[in-house]
């Protein structure tokens, strides 16, 4: 089940010294993060988080957790990861950063790059571009822009992107990038 929690919501826990503000996770790339992320979140790529469910388990075992993404797919997969290891306490910022951004949330700016879903959008574009102009000299150059059709189309039914996932960790995605077990022990510090 997913729980959710808006921008405005959000906006109002933080800081309002009724309760103890919530762990922002934010799950995007390392880039992506540089380049505009809430104050006060911490940066666990989803791909790492996967892989540090454990640790994280034995952090937020009673922690309330917000996940945040660019518009909140990631963050709803990071948050089924979560639940699968047993921390049900977490919710999603419904729209992501950019509704956060939207409703004038404070937002630290670095570093800026394409957001992941930007890139992705250029790859596919490109490659089925490629497959269409290909064929016009190697007529079975059109399989290509097939390929990339179906691998959209199963992208959209599962809730997956192999070509975000494969992006997200080209070099230009993890500059400026710490381990994720440096980002668990930042939150270990905070509690």
């Amino acid at each position: 089940m997913t729980s959710t929690i808006d921008a405005p919501a959000l906006a109002e826990r933080l800081g309002d010294g009724s309760s103890p503000d919530p762990t922002l996770i934010d799950v995007r790339t390392p880039a992506e993060f540089e380049a505009g992320h809430i104050p006060g979140a911490v940066n666990i790529p989803l791909d790492e988080l996967r892989g540090q469910l454990d640790d994280l388990r034995g952090v937020l075992h009673d922690s309330d957790v917000v996940l945040v993404c660019r518009s909140g797919a990631r963050a709803g997969q990071a948050q089924q990861a979560l639940q699968a290891a047993g921390l049900s306490s977490s919710a999603v910022l419904s729209g992501g950063i950019v509704d956060w951004e939207k409703t004038g949330g404070p937002v630290n700016r670095g570093r800026q790059v394409w957001d992941l879903e930007r890139q992705v959008r250029f790859g596919a574009g490109s490659l089925v571009l490629t497959g269409i102009l290909g064929s016009l000299v190697a007529p079975k150059m059109k399989w290509l822009s097939g390929f990339v059709g179906g691998g959209l189309v199963f992208a959209a039914v599962t809730n997956t992107c192999a070509m975000g996932m494969a992006l997200a960790k080209m070099p230009w995605n993890r500059r400026g990038t710490a381990p994720a077990v440096c980002s668990v022990d930042q939150l270990t510090r905070r509690r």
